[in-house]
């Protein structure tokens, strides 16, 4: 059985692994793509039966206008065909999200910190961006394959079952948070960054707009902790980061 599993094991990791086309990176997806669009159509009717939606004519069209224009770069870029959908939804967090398939939810409380459009779509730009390189997708593969190893390596250290069975889960829990889960998600920021910066600079807004929007989260963010506990990367790591893909950006043309 063990010999099955680690047969099992290794078949599906090299059978998933692929190589994205716009971040040339090898990336675990035990997901199809139509099965992550159903993901994101199940995970858009939970939210709107919880959520109350925002009537207030100004944000819904902000929003609108923005994602419209940035969903319609994705689409000739990079062909996702998705069907996008925008929502604005009555709540303080400063967030949004894009959901697989192209269904888009803005907070308004994001929208009372916003400046202007080009702001916003720094915002939209980046969780399009998300959606685009499948990281819903990866993050649920990492977590599939997290869990089957977790299961081999108690088995073969004949821990299961045996009282150092909740320390070995506490161990193996630590070190797959800090050592994979929170640098990935690192990772994958500061991809929905670059491709995001992409999208909205190629839908005519201005991007040194995106530095002076994460100046403002970042004076918001007054419970700082280190980037190697956080999901996210530093603030200023972020910044850095954006100027050095703005210098890039500027090269190529653009129809504005």
């Amino acid at each position: 059985m063990k010999k099955l599993l680690l047969v099992v094991f290794a078949a599906l990791t090299f059978i998933a692994c692929s190589k994205n086309p716009y971040t040339h990176r090898n990336q675990l997806l035990l997901i199809s793509p139509s099965q992550e669009v159903q993901m994101g159509l199940q995970a858009k009717e939970e939210i709107l039966k919880k959520a109350k939606i925002s009537k207030d004519p100004h944000y819904n069209a902000m929003v609108r206008r923005v994602a419209t224009r940035i969903a319609k770069v994705a689409e000739k870029e990079f062909h996702p065909g998705f069907k996008w959908e925008f929502y604005v939804l009555e709540s303080p967090q400063v967030n949004a999200f894009c959901l697989p398939g192209g269904k888009i939810f803005v907070y308004t409380g994001l929208l009372k910190l916003v400046e202007n459009d080009d702001q916003l779509a720094t915002v939209i730009g980046h969780e399009v961006a998300h959606a685009i390189l499948r990281h819903g997708s990866e993050r649920v593969s990492m977590a599939m394959i997290g869990n089957l190893s977790k299961e081999l390596l108690a088995k073969g250290l004949h821990i299961s079952g045996s009282k150092w069975g909740p320390l070995f889960d506490l161990a193996y829990g630590v070190t797959a948070q800090y050592g994979v889960i929170y640098p990935f998600s690192r990772k994958f920021e500061y991809e929905a960054d670059q491709l995001g910066l992409y999208l909205m600079y190629k839908a005519c807004y201005n991007p040194y707009e995106a530095i002076r929007f994460w100046q403002k989260m970042m004076a918001q963010n007054k419970h700082k902790i280190p980037e190697f506990l956080s999901t996210h990367p530093a603030d200023k790591n972020r910044i850095e980061a954006l100027r050095r893909y703005i210098v890039k950006l500027l090269s190529i043309p653009r129809d504005c």
